[in-house]
């Protein structure tokens, strides 16, 4: 197996609190530098949430924002600008504080299920519930996620760039659990063929050319492991918490298919945090259930937050990275 990460390396999920970039970024490159990210502010407002963040990369499909949330509109408006400034801003940070880092780096985009279950068609309903809107959402997101990775690789042309679709709603499609745009009902499950096609058509556009390494970021319950690895994830990335015993033939055939495993071992939250040793504990709990040698762990998973961090205090931030990067170090230490 060969990953783009060092051995006993943590990063973070993606978001952070407050809205100054520089300074986030600072905190991550000084934190996690063995794999650090590029962080999303959603505390500046719309355009710099998930969806906006991500809307804004879209070809030829412009959206705005109504009372509901993010619309499909006839033409580019304010709010895509808003997008679109919020992002190259936080690029040029990112230049400026890392153009020369050259090492792996992490960036995060949504991934196209999570974005057809929150972006509403122009009459309301959302779009997941138009398989051609569907369609044409994930071919215009393949194809702004790609000019995206383009950009970072421009901007830090050493570094190893690692993409993390994040997928939070992927579940709640599969099972028709998400809500219609009234809340009144719920639209229908999406086939698990159909959502790994659709998933793979990102990825294999946005890295081709090993252009960047795919990570599927889904921090909910019932993560879809082998859909995920079926749409081209080279790793994974789940909530530990949310891992129940009944899953574990699922995780270990993602470990056996030399899938990376990222797991969220830290609460996204402010908290007491444990001790190191209690905080490293349920990692070597589901890799002695496994099976799988001790080696193994520190190579194969990234210890991060359970997910993003933007509903924390600055001080739990740092102190939430650190943690992550502690465990990891010990799970190496443990291993050798």
């Amino acid at each position: 197996m060969s990953f783009p990460w060092a051995v006993g390396s943590a990063t973070g999920v993606g978001s952070y609190p407050g809205d100054d970039p520089a300074e986030a970024l600072r905190i991550v490159l000084g934190e996690l530098p063995e794999l650090p990210h590029l962080p999303e502010l959603p505390d500046r407002g719309p355009g710099a949430d998930l969806t906006g963040r991500t809307a804004g990369l879209l070809v030829d499909l412009p959206v705005h924002l109504q009372p509901s949330g993010w619309r499909f509109a006839d033409r580019p408006g304010r709010d895509l600008r808003r997008a679109r400034d919020h992002l190259a801003r936080d690029l040029d940070v990112l230049e400026e504080l890392a153009g020369g880092h050259d090492g792996p780096f992490k960036i995060q985009v949504c991934g196209p299920w999570t974005l057809a279950a929150t972006i509403e068609l122009r009459h309301g309903d959302r779009a997941l519930r138009d398989p051609g809107a569907v369609r044409d959402l994930a071919a215009s997101l393949a194809e702004g996620v790609a000019g995206h990775v383009a950009e970072v690789r421009r901007r830090l042309p050493d570094a190893r760039i690692l993409l993390q679709l994040d997928e939070p709603a992927l579940p709640a499609v599969l099972a028709g659990r998400v809500p219609t745009a009234s809340g009144f009902s719920r639209l229908p499950a999406v086939e698990p063929p159909v959502a790994e096609q659709h998933l793979r058509q990102v990825i294999e556009t946005a890295s081709a050319g090993d252009a960047a390494f795919p990570v599927v970021h889904c921090c909910a319950r019932d993560v879809p492991y082998g859909l995920l690895r079926g749409a081209g994830a080279k790793a994974i990335s789940v909530d530990l918490a949310l891992v129940p015993e009944r899953h574990d033939d699922a995780v270990g055939e993602t470990i056996d298919a030399g899938v990376g495993l990222w797991l969220g071992a830290v609460p996204g939250t402010d908290t007491a945090l444990p001790a190191l040793k209690d905080t490293a504990e349920p990692v070597r709990n589901l890799w002695r259930r496994l099976g799988f040698p001790p080696a193994r762990l520190a190579e194969q998973v990234v210890v991060t937050p359970a997910c993003g961090l933007a509903g924390a205090s600055p001080r739990y931030v740092r102190a939430a990275v650190k943690r992550c990067r502690d465990t990891a170090r010990m799970l190496f230490e443990a291993a050798e």
